[in-house]
């Protein structure tokens, strides 16, 4: 089995159990980036945001990463305006999106690789170039009426965008070793970006397609595609270290294989489900209301709220180990996610399923901050961004299978029946993360019995 990642946060209950017990008088100057701090407990602060980005560098690299994890929201939104209205075929349009994301699942991998092997700066950049090519492609074809196939291909191009989040990610991981609160804190700041996002740049994308012209989604995004990478790069002192391989270096293995990964691999699957079949219900049932328009702001409620419990999740210091912290997330989403059903079933009132979302909405970003401390817990030594980019894709493969799900139960059974889909995703999600943390206590209390000394 690959050695744990020293820069992952030691959330073992040894370490909960420590954390727990740390003196609330511990001085509040954070130590130096990278610096060894192991079992220090970050000081309770009346704002733990402040107290993070007081790290040197850390709000330059969060700014540039903000402002390309922004068109991430608005590439395939613009896509499919830019596609569908030259074209006038959605179908063309949803298919060249979908093929985009089925590269981006196989290409994104191989990337975050790349980046834990040769650094972030060294393969980020080139990555995008890559990639924002593809968008001015795919939007140059369009304009002049190439053929469909040109469509296909230059979208797909764009599948070496590389995991911004996840290089984010892995600077707090750097910076913050040894200190499990702050990480957590970092980590929800990191979703509620993620959510913010979402919110923003579908409607950002479709207000620049609409009023300047249908091209200018795309390069709008991209434009702020390649200036942020180059901004987020440009911070060299909080990159993490590239683990380089030499002829002396053991064959490296994917993080697939590492003990733990693939049961939370397959969370994060069910969690995704979620997304796409939620997204798709909606959509659905505020059209079947004569108000197709409405859906997206409703949407934008349930990623509103996810922000804001992010941001919340993010001050509190969570107690106990952090499986049993994910399950009992995951017990709350699998609840949550049961409102919109009610919703729609008794009343049928769109003002009445937009507050079930705000509400429901809060249930998922504490799972997925959990559930991405969990990654990095488990990532091998020097391979946390491919760790991270697999978790990414697995939720990507979710959000397809539910989208594809909610949309087979909304034209058979109803749009009402289509929230079925998301609450059964997220009881999925519990049982699967219920198992998992079952399993590796199974393997704890083994691995204690087998250390102890005959006849203790």
């Amino acid at each position: 089995m690959p050695q744990a990642r020293p820069t992952a946060p030691d959330t073992r209950d040894t370490r909960d159990t420590r954390d727990a017990a740390a003196s609330p008088d511990s001085p509040a100057t954070p130590p130096p980036a990278g610096a060894g701090t192991e079992g220090v407990r970050t000081p309770r602060t009346r704002n733990p945001y402040a107290h993070l980005f007081a790290i040197p560098g850390a709000t330059a690299f969060t700014i540039g990463n903000l402002i390309a994890r922004l068109p991430m929201g608005m590439f395939s939104v613009s896509a499919v305006i830019m596609i569908a209205g030259a074209r006038d075929s959605y179908a063309l349009a949803g298919a060249v999106t979908a093929t985009g994301l089925a590269a981006t699942a196989v290409v994104a991998p191989w990337t975050a690789r790349l980046v834990d092997r040769h650094g972030q700066a060294r393969v980020a950049v080139p990555a995008t170039a890559l990639a924002v090519l593809g968008s001015l492609s795919l939007l140059l074809c369009v304009r002049f009426g190439a053929p469909d196939w040109t469509l296909f291909a230059s979208y797909a191009a764009t599948a070496t965008t590389p995991n911004t989040g996840g290089m984010s990610r892995a600077r707090w991981s750097h910076l913050l070793k040894g200190r499990p609160d702050a990480l957590h804190t970092a980590n929800s700041f990191e979703q509620s970006a993620d959510e913010l996002c979402f919110m923003l740049g579908p409607v950002l994308a479709a207000f620049l397609c609409g009023s300047l012209f249908p091209q200018a989604g795309t390069l709008v995004g991209a434009v702020l595609l390649l200036t942020g990478v180059l901004l987020f790069a440009a911070q060299r002192s909080t990159e993490p270290p590239p683990r380089r391989r030499t002829s002396d270096s053991p064959k490296t293995k994917s993080p697939l294989r590492a003990r733990g990964m693939p049961a939370l691999l397959s969370v994060f699957l069910a969690t995704g489900a979620v997304f796409g079949s939620m997204e798709v219900a909606t959509l659905a049932f505020a059209d079947a209301q004569g108000h197709k328009a409405a859906g997206g702001v409703i949407l934008a409620l349930q990623a509103a709220g996810s922000c804001a419990a992010g941001l919340v999740f993010g001050a509190l210091r969570p107690s106990g180990p952090l499986d049993r912290r994910h399950v009992w997330c995951g017990a709350g989403m699998a609840a949550l996610m049961t409102l919109p059903l009610l919703a729609v079933a008794t009343t049928g009132s769109l003002v009445v399923l937009a507050g079930a979302l705000l509400v429901a909405g809060m249930a998922t970003a504490p799972t997925m901050v959990t559930g991405m401390t969990l990654v990095q817990r488990y990532a091998p030594e020097g391979q946390l961004n491919e760790a991270m980019t697999l978790a990414v894709t697995g939720l990507l493969g979710g959000i397809a299978c539910g989208a594809a799900g909610g949309g087979w139960a909304v034209e058979h059974l109803g749009p009402t029946a289509g929230y079925a889909v998301p609450a059964a995703a997220a009881l999925c999600a519990l049982l699967l993360s219920t198992a998992r943390a079952c399993a590796t206590s199974t393997r704890a209390r083994r691995s204690a019995r087998t250390r102890a000394p005959y006849g203790a």
